[in-house]
């Protein structure tokens, strides 16, 4: 592993839970002025973290400790292999995994509003997997590689082949940022009818550690998006920000949807945009 791999690895680990939190913050800031109010300030999120962490650990399964903690050590390993370089489609397996732990903690609190969000969550699984799927695959038809290292140092940037499985990713980002109209499971508003959804038995250092995990995620989405701008880092992350702050329009804008236009939306996207362009490029390779 080169050295560069290495201190990416270190940067994510160290500075990851810093801007995760931070976007966090803005993200309500935003949302506020979007409200015509004030808001909290920018580091509200990191007050809010570390009074979870002064309160009593109370648990009503003792197991549900242990998933929590395979949550994120499993967040914070797909981030270390997404920014050291390694396979994409190994990184895509450890996420999905993380996602079944959080599940796991849920069912195990034993609380019909916590089952409900699990439920809920596997049904979320459902909608975005196939295109969570499509993506290392339509790279791996342009690079031929599944090397994040190598997938970087692609001449060419990755939206000018892959339009179509980017639009398709942007569908699914907001299920995977728990952003409105499809925050079924989980949400960070107030006008949820299942309180917090799956999280709703967690508190104190365990819900912190599902708050900084949760932060870790939106770094290493953030950074698939820079994926595809790679060879124009600039653009990356000016691509990255400005999706982030369409998706705030989007929680802000529409109100939530039922199950079952989460699934018919999920799969007519991954089916017509990322299908339809994956259909393309092996036509056109021929």
């Amino acid at each position: 592993m080169s050295t560069s791999c290495l201190t990416s690895g270190l940067l994510y680990l160290l500075l990851a839970p810093l801007i995760g939190g931070l976007i966090a913050g803005l993200d309500r800031i935003i949302s506020a002025r979007m409200q015509t109010r004030v808001g909290p300030p920018i580091w509200q999120p990191f007050y809010d973290v570390c009074k979870l962490f002064s309160k009593e650990h109370l648990v009503v399964n003792r197991s549900q400790t242990l998933f929590v903690f395979g949550l994120f050590i499993f967040m914070i390993i797909t981030g270390l292999l997404f920014f050291t370089g390694y396979d994409l489609l190994l990184v895509i397996f450890a996420f999905t995994l993380a996602s079944i732990l959080l599940i796991l903690a849920a069912y195990k609190a034993g609380s019909p509003y916590s089952f409900i969000g699990a439920e809920r969550e596997l049904m979320q699984m459902m909608a975005y997997e196939p295109m969570v799927l499509l993506v290392p695959i339509g790279i791996y038809m342009v690079t031929k590689t599944f090397s994040v290292a190598e997938i970087v140092k692609y001449e060419t940037p990755l939206i000018y082949y892959l339009p179509g499985v980017f639009i398709g990713l942007l569908h699914i980002l907001t299920i995977k940022f728990r952003k409105s109209p499809f925050d079924l499971s989980s949400t960070h508003h107030a006008h949820q009818e299942l309180v917090k959804g799956l999280t709703t038995e967690f508190s104190g250092p365990s819900l912190a550690l599902i708050e900084i995990t949760h932060w870790y995620e939106n770094v290493l989405l953030l950074g698939i998006i820079f994926l595809f701008f790679a060879p124009i880092p600039w653009v990356g992350v000016l691509a990255a920000l400005l999706i982030y702050f369409l998706e705030i329009m989007i929680d802000n804008s529409f109100a939530r949807m039922k199950w079952e236009f989460l699934l018919k939306s999920s799969w007519w996207m991954a089916l017509v945009f990322g299908g339809g362009n994956i259909l393309l490029l092996m036509l056109l390779k021929r």
